[in-house]
């Protein structure tokens, strides 16, 4: 039995890993996240190890930069440029913006495009505006759902902060179509200093992260991976239905970091 828990609020992609998202009316959700969700990053070219990305927890300016699209692409879900935080529009694939990004860092950096999206744990996240609410009053911030990085933003019916944690291992469905989106929620997002980051600023305030430790053991929204493919809409009706196939884990790991 299928129970209606809230609707779409808000609809986020990411198109370079850690740099500002996308808010979107209107996306398609496919078997890799929403189109041109985290399909370009940089590469550390030094980093021999199984996490090669550059993120704003090691360059927090890098969450100042805004992708855009000025010219028609074979994909027009993906970016041709980037905004600076100075203002400058730089085409995504020259050297004059790897070589800033290179000189933020502090040693070199390579631009990498990979198909099917680059991320950590899980191709789509979802959290709900309670639960940000909660954690951003609590440390004393202003309301903002940015500095959590989520795909799909849920305004739930209940009002129950942390509500997510019981989707895991549930099907969550968008739309009242047969054929509507679905995901199945397999984990907890497991946060790191991420959230401290103001997205307007990138200044960093440690109470984020500190108040969500000590509410809900670092945990804020969930993961989940695609079981059926569709359009997702600002305002569509949210649902949650009981899915035992495949058991899926319950344990907390890292969150995406970009």
């Amino acid at each position: 039995m299928d129970v209606e828990i809230g609707r779409i609020q808000a609809i986020y992609r990411y198109l370079v890993k850690s740099m500002a998202g996308e808010s979107l009316e209107a996306t398609q959700l496919g078997w890799y996240g929403l189109e041109g969700d985290r399909r370009f990053a940089f590469r550390r070219v030094a980093e021999k190890g199984g996490f090669p990305w550059l993120t704003a927890s090691k360059v927090p300016a890098l969450l100042l930069y805004r992708p855009i699209r000025q010219e028609n692409t074979e994909n027009n879900d993906l970016p041709t440029h980037v905004v600076t935080p100075e203002g400058k529009v730089l085409p995504i694939r020259s050297d004059e913006l790897r070589e800033e990004i290179t000189q933020r860092f502090g040693t070199d950096v390579e631009l990498m495009q990979l198909k099917q999206g680059i991320f950590d744990e899980a191709v789509i996240s979802l959290l709900s505006v309670i639960t940000s609410d909660k954690i951003t009053h609590d440390s004393g911030q202003s309301p903002d759902v940015r500095r959590f990085r989520p795909n799909i933003v849920i305004e739930t019916q209940d009002g129950q902060p942390f509500a997510e944690d019981q989707w895991v291992g549930k099907m969550i469905i968008f739309g009242d179509g047969p054929d509507s989106p679905a995901v199945q929620v397999i984990l907890r997002d497991k946060r790191c200093a991420m959230i401290n980051l103001n997205p307007d600023t990138a200044q960093s305030d440690p109470a984020v992260l500190k108040t969500v430790v000590r509410q809900n053991e670092t945990c804020a929204g969930v993961y989940g991976t695609v079981i059926r493919t569709g359009t997702l809409t600002v305002g569509q009706p949210v649902y949650l239905r009981e899915f035992e196939s495949n058991p899926v884990r319950d344990t907390s790991v890292p969150e995406a970091v970009g």
